[in-house]
């Protein structure tokens, strides 16, 4: 599996609280981050799958190659160890960072 963007398809504005609850309802433990303007982060990967919901502003990654723009009620699937950068809009951004819960291991 590759990292897909999922644009907005709600008829309203993105709402973060509904966000939230289908990140949560999809296994994800669910944080909310804000980033300053132009805030840059360095390529990396995470051990984990994760999924980014943009609640406001936009955020531009770097995967492969490839830059993904993610605008206001985006969402940016990230399986475990892709390697990517990011960086910031203009205006900053706020958004909902779902981690993949590890299913726990029963003791033997």
């Amino acid at each position: 599996m590759k990292a897909q963007v999922f644009g907005w398809s709600g008829s309203e504005a993105p709402n973060e609280s509904r966000c939230r609850a289908e990140l949560e309802s999809d296994g994800f433990e669910v944080v909310r981050w804000s980033d300053a303007a132009a805030t840059r982060y360095e390529p990396h990967h995470h051990d984990h799958d994760e999924t980014l919901w943009l609640c406001s502003g936009e955020m531009t990654f770097g995967i492969a190659g490839d830059q993904l723009r993610l605008l206001s009620g985006d969402r940016l699937v990230l399986p475990r160890g892709t390697v990517h950068s990011a960086v910031a809009g203009e205006s900053g951004a706020t958004y909902l960072v779902g981690r993949r819960r590890r299913p726990e291991s029963s003791a033997s």
